[in-house]
């Protein structure tokens, strides 16, 4: 099989590649992409507006491509060091994509079940494409094919979890969660997550059929190998893919049927399709007219119904106020680094600042958006405390709200989850397993408050 790939040669047809070259150089494209022009992994391997080489790729090749950068980000500091190891000095300036294919290269082989010499031939067919990079395929050649020979050895004496883990937010963990658990937490990045869902109904029944187990909390895990569409229940609806710490929210809010509930940032949907099974008369915002359109798509797949309106928040203003409010508000999402591993590159200390600013003005929203009685839940899938405790402890002060704590039964018995006062802390090293695919949860604040 072959790619069309963009570009023209000198005979004026369509370029071309074999599959396993036009996967790799989709896969170098995508990871440039993020760590020379800072753009997002989900943004460049969108089906609709994505990559052009990857969205012409097969939907097994798609999958790989996803695979190899997600895994070359996640183990980005320790590719870097092993390639340290081996060049003595780095090539100029004017070398092409020479550094980005020898690192996708060096992720295969260093962590990937791919055949050594198929790693090695096609990235040398990548340098050959490229014309500044191709003067160094001898160099890259003997240092592929030493790091392949080497690969049992070459890695030892790596601090793995410190060495993937961006020196402020090591600074940040440990201080906050202190240096065992902050290990912890970067140990568990180490690893992709599992995948969870959110069924309708009889978890257990969904856990025998795909596989998987049920967890305290009630959502389902497994390790798929193939394309979450042909899943037995995706196509009739009966559950979702959702994060366990992501399910939490939504159940927080308690019995819900027959109220008015808005869900604020509510794309993708999950929470959404929770209140909606529940019985609730959800409204759905989100400022993102496109990821209401899939929202929507969603629910119609699930046979749920919920009002969606796109506007932003902080501009926006409801005929009546609800009864419930469920703010899962934008920020830094460092609790989510196992799912997106490109986060830990992408963000900066500042990012922090900036999103906790937009996060106190969406709580003073929301509890204007409440009727008097009301219950919020507010939640950041973030591990830093300026957008889960302090921020929702300063909103307790602002406003007048009224902590409702929340009970280790109503988050399936983890109490480890709950701090002192009553909200919920999740961390990535929380739920272990044997297995590590199958441990972990998404890093999750989560306060729940009254409007007198």
């Amino acid at each position: 099989m072959s790619v069309r790939i963009q570009g023209r040669p000198r005979s004026g047809k369509p370029a071309t590649l074999p599959a396993g070259q036009a996967a790799r150089s989709a896969a170098t494209e995508i990871y440039a992409g993020i760590v020379e022009r800072r753009l997002s992994l989900d943004s460049l391997v969108d089906p609709l507006s994505g990559n052009a080489t990857y969205r012409g790729l097969e939907p097994r090749d798609r999958r790989f491509v996803r695979a190899l950068v997600a895994m070359t980000l996640r183990r980005q500091g320790e590719i870097d060091t092993a390639l340290r190891k081996l060049i003595a000095k780095r090539p100029p300036a004017a070398s092409g994509r020479l550094g980005r294919i020898m690192e996708i290269a060096a992720a295969q082989l260093l962590f990937m079940s791919v055949p050594d010499h198929a790693v090695v031939s096609v990235a040398l067919d990548q340098l050959d494409a490229d014309k500044d990079a191709r003067h160094f395929k001898g160099l890259a050649n003997a240092v592929l094919r030493r790091m392949a020979r080497e690969k049992e050895t070459i890695l030892d004496g790596i601090d793995a979890p410190r060495r993937e883990t961006p020196d402020w937010l090591w600074d940040r963990w440990t201080k906050a969660y202190g240096e065992p658990n902050a290990r912890l937490i970067a140990t568990a990045h180490l690893e992709e997550a599992g995948l969870d869902l959110t069924v309708k109904s009889n978890p257990a029944l969904w856990a025998e059929r795909l596989g998987g187990v049920v967890l305290p909390t009630g959502s389902v895990r497994l390790a798929p190998s193939g394309p979450i569409d042909e899943l037995a229940g995706f196509g009739e609806g009966e559950w979702w893919v959702q994060d366990a710490a992501a399910a939490l929210p939504a159940r927080l809010l308690g019995d819900v049927s027959g109220k008015r509930v808005l869900d604020l940032c509510a794309a993708p949907g999950g929470k959404t399709a929770q209140l909606a099974a529940a019985g609730a008369k959800v409204t759905a915002l989100d400022i993102s007219a496109g990821r209401l359109e899939r929202l929507a798509g969603n629910l119609k797949r699930l046979g749920l119904t919920a009002e969606t309106v796109a506007a932003d928040a902080l501009d926006w203003t409801p005929a009546e106020a609800f009864d419930a409010v469920l703010l899962d508000a934008p920020c830094s999402a460092t609790g989510t680094i196992r799912r997106h591993p490109d986060i830990a590159r992408l963000k900066e200390p500042e990012d922090v600042d900036t999103l906790a600013k937009l996060q106190t003005r969406m709580i003073e929203k929301a509890v204007g958006f409440l009727k008097p009685g009301g219950t919020l839940v507010y939640c950041t899938c973030s591990l830093e405390a300026e957008e889960g405790e302090r921020q929702f402890s300063g909103a307790l002060y602002r406003h007048d709200l009224t902590l409702l704590p929340i009970a280790a039964a109503e988050v399936g018995g983890l109490s480890e989850i709950l701090r002192p006062d009553g909200t919920v802390r999740t961390l990535p090293c929380h739920l272990p397993s044997e297995t590590p695919r199958m441990s972990g949860l998404d890093g999750f604040f989560i306060g729940r408050c009254q409007k007198r």
